[in-house]
């Protein structure tokens, strides 16, 4: 009886042990809090004004990556402008290429060789643009010498502005366009614009100069054309004839004539020919 009643005591008097070291905790805490409220609450004296801070000197002014200068040092155009004028000029040198120069007259020439030989994709359309290209740029040397002497050098070294310039490379590509346009062309893009005559020639602006060197290039390019589809129409007739004669209908006229057509382009030299005749129709200018 003596040790189950002691039992029960030991566990009430850890009872009240613990309950009050819990609330001597929590009047520790209690006071802890007190007193951090207590030194925030306390006023502190008043701070005092601090004095206009020194102005910092501005920086100097540095030449940073975006600055650019229109004009070089020896008043020629800066690396920047010329940049841009070539970029531009990349643009639109298809558009120059095709309305401008002989390369349209050229390109139309040789694809129609090629049609009149019946032959569909030989040479491939790359091969007749590149060869028109490097024929186009062989006829048009002496302009582009021109334009370089007359116009790129002088705005390159500071000699002329950027308009000055743009009239002076107008003068030698309008005088190769006007040696060959034909004068009823340059009528018929007047009359269209609704425009006067003008009083000469060298004095038909390039707006109605450039559709009118056009038309006139398309026209001499299908002219040679003509020349070189006659003798192979020729030879066309002649094979369907002998067919039709001997009463070979079901087999086609092509397959026979164009062995025949590929051997007299060949033993006549004809790339030489139309290259010739094409470089020859832009002497007369």
């Amino acid at each position: 009886m003596s040790l189950a009643g002691a039992r029960p005591r030991a566990a009430h008097a850890g009872v009240r042990i613990a309950v009050v070291v819990l609330l001597a905790l929590a009047a520790a805490c209690m006071l802890g809090l007190l007193a951090a409220a207590a030194s925030h609450a306390a006023p502190g004296g008043p701070s005092l004004p601090a004095g206009p801070a020194t102005p910092s000197p501005a920086p100097a002014p540095t030449n940073g990556p975006l600055s650019i200068q229109l004009n070089a040092p020896d008043n020629g155009p800066s690396a920047a402008v010329v940049t841009l004028i070539g970029i531009t000029l990349l643009s639109v040198a298809p558009a120059l290429l095709l309305m401008m120069t002989s390369f349209t007259k050229v390109f139309v020439v040789l694809a129609m060789t090629r049609n009149a030989l019946g032959l569909q994709n030989v040479p491939p359309n790359q091969v007749i643009a590149g060869l028109a290209l490097f024929l186009s740029l062989f006829i048009m040397w002496p302009v582009v010498n021109d334009i370089n002497n007359g116009a790129v050098q002088p705005y390159l070294n500071g000699h002329l502005d950027f308009g000055g310039a743009f009239s002076a490379a107008t003068g030698p590509l309008s005088k190769f366009m006007l040696a060959h346009t034909r004068q009823e062309d340059i009528a018929l893009m007047l009359r269209a614009a609704a425009l006067p005559n003008p009083a000469t020639p060298e004095a038909t602006p390039l707006q109605t100069l450039i559709p009118a060197f056009m038309v006139s290039e398309l026209r001499a390019a299908f002219i040679i054309g003509f020349v070189v589809f006659v003798p192979f129409l020729i030879i066309d007739l002649v094979v369907s004839a002998a067919l039709m004669s001997m009463g070979m209908m079901m087999l086609p006229p092509v397959m026979i004539s164009l062995p025949f057509k590929i051997l007299l382009f060949v033993l006549v030299d004809g790339w030489d020919l139309v290259i010739t005749s094409l470089i020859q129709s832009y002497r007369g200018g």
